[in-house]
């Protein structure tokens, strides 16, 4: 390291002239000058051709960064806008669904009402039709009772009577005022347990 230290005092020596010391290691101006310009020289050549691409390339990512930005910015605000929309859809989707459903509940509250309303109508009917065929059946029992008792009577007449009670007519006076004797008859008999029960 000696070497190397003598080395270069020799050379920044002037010929004849002795460094010592601290100024071993400063330079002589005239060194001091022509670094001062060729460092010049590169500064005015990095200012005037590397400091401009640099610059360019700065403002190049700049505004890639900063459309980047904008780009986010206007994505999100999209997505904002079409998370809203989403939201009212799933609102007025579900405000929908609801009417549907209070209308279905609606409609089978009347559906429900006009059958029960239908099987009442059908169930009179049905219980009208019963007791006039009743009625009817009634009515041809006791026709054919009446026939079946009038000739019951004919021939009971006529054989306590000893003639023959052949004529209509005859016949048919002879079954009208059995069946009313038969009748009043059969309405005192009724009366009289009704006034005994009254009475006791």
């Amino acid at each position: 390291m000696k070497a190397v230290v003598d080395a270069a005092a020799l050379l920044a020596a002037e010929p004849g002239e002795e460094v010592e010391g601290i100024n071993l290691l400063i330079p002589a101006d005239y060194d001091i000058i022509w670094s001062l310009v060729a460092a010049a020289i590169i500064a005015f050549g990095f200012y005037k051709l590397v400091l401009p691409k640099f610059t360019a390339i700065l403002d190049e990512r700049t505004e890639k960064i900063e459309g980047g930005l904008a780009r986010a910015e206007n994505a999100q605000a999209e997505a904002a806008e079409a998370l809203a929309a989403y939201q009212r859809q799933l609102t007025e989707a579900r405000a929908e669904a609801a009417r549907i459903r209070e209308e279905a509940r609606a409609e089978g509250g009347v559906i429900v009402a006009e059958l029960r309303q239908k099987a009442s109508d059908d169930a009179a009917r049905i219980l009208e039709n019963a007791q006039r065929q009743i009625e009817a059946e009634r009515q041809q029992a006791s026709v054919a009772l009446r026939a079946e008792v009038g000739s019951l009577a004919t021939e009971l007449a006529s054989r306590i009577v000893g003639e023959s009670l052949a004529d209509s007519a005859r016949q048919s006076r002879v079954i009208d005022r059995f069946l009313d004797d038969l009748e009043a008859s059969t309405a005192a008999g009724a009366t009289a347990p009704a006034a005994g029960r009254q009475e006791g």
